[in-house]
C-alpha cells in the first residue's frame, strides 16, 4: 500500500519541527542548485527560520546583485501596472472639465428652451429669474448704449455750432460781404432779363469827313 497523503499543517513538537525544517531546507537548497546548473538559471534562495536565522543560497557570485535585478523588475512591473501620479491628476482634471462642460451645454440647451420637461418645477423657477435677470442686464446695456450715442451726437452739433461761429466771426472781420454777379449767355446777369449795359463811348470815334452826306453813283 501507497503511503498516505501528510495533511500540511504547524508541526506542534517543537523537536519534529526543528527536524522537520533541517530536512526540507537542505531538499530546497539542493533543488535550487539543480534548477541553475541544469537550467543555467540565476537562482537565489533565502529562508529564515522561527528563531530568525538565516540560510540562503545564490548561483550567481553576489546576492546583492541578483537582488538588485529583482528589484528593478518588480519596480518597472509595478510602475507600469500603476498609473503614476501625474496622470492620475490629469484624469481627475479631464473629469471635471468634462462634467463642467456637459453642465454648461445643458444649461445653454435650458435657456433656449429645450429639454424643459426634465426640470423640476424649482429648477424652472431658477431658470425663469436667471432670463429676467438676463433681459435686465440687456435692456440696460441697451439704454446706456442709447445715451452714449445721444451723448456723442450733441457733442458734433456742438463742434459745429463753434465752428460756424469762427466762420461768421472770420468773415466780419476781413470786410463787408461783396455781392457776386454771375454773367450768363444772352447778357443776363444773375437770372435777370436785363442785357447788359454797352461800352463806353470813347470806344467809338467818328470818322473824319468833309461832307457828312454819302453820295452814291455818278458824279458829272
Amino acid at each position: 500500500m501507497g503511503r498516505g497523503r501528510v495533511e500540511l499543517k504547524r508541526i506542534e513538537n517543537k523537536i519534529n519541527r526543528q527536524v522537520t525544517f533541517a530536512k526540507r531546507r537542505n531538499g530546497l537548497l539542493k533543488k535550487a542548485y539543480e534548477l541553475s546548473v541544469l537550467c543555467d538559471a540565476e537562482v537565489a534562495l533565502i529562508v529564515f527560520s522561527n528563531r530568525g536565522r538565516l540560510f540562503e543560497f545564490c548561483s550567481s557570485t553576489s546576492m546583492t546583485k541578483t537582488l538588485e535585478r529583482y528589484q528593478k523588475c518588480s519596480y518597472n512591473a509595478s510602475e507600469s501596472a500603476v498609473p503614476s501620479k501625474d496622470a492620475q491628476n490629469s484624469y481627475h482634471e479631464y473629469l471635471t472639465l468634462k462634467a463642467k462642460v456637459e453642465y454648461l451645454q445643458r444649461s445653454q440647451g435650458n435657456l433656449l428652451g429645450e429639454d424643459l420637461i426634465e426640470l423640476s418645477s424649482k429648477e424652472l423657477d431658477q431658470l425663469e429669474l436667471q432670463l429676467e435677470m438676463s433681459l435686465k442686464q440687456i435692456r440696460s446695456t441697451k439704454t446706456q448704449l442709447m445715451l452714449d450715442q445721444l451723448c456723442d451726437i450733441k457733442r458734433k452739433e456742438q463742434m459745429l455750432h463753434e465752428a460756424n461761429r469762427a466762420l461768421s466771426m472770420k468773415l466780419k472781420e476781413d470786410g463787408p460781404e461783396i455781392p457776386l454777379e454771375l454773367s450768363w449767355p444772352g447778357g443776363e446777369t444773375n437770372g435777370s432779363s436785363e442785357r447788359q449795359q454797352p461800352q463806353s463811348d470813347k470806344f467809338f470815334q467818328p470818322l473824319p469827313c468833309s461832307n457828312p452826306s454819302l453820295q452814291i453813283g455818278y458824279s458829272p
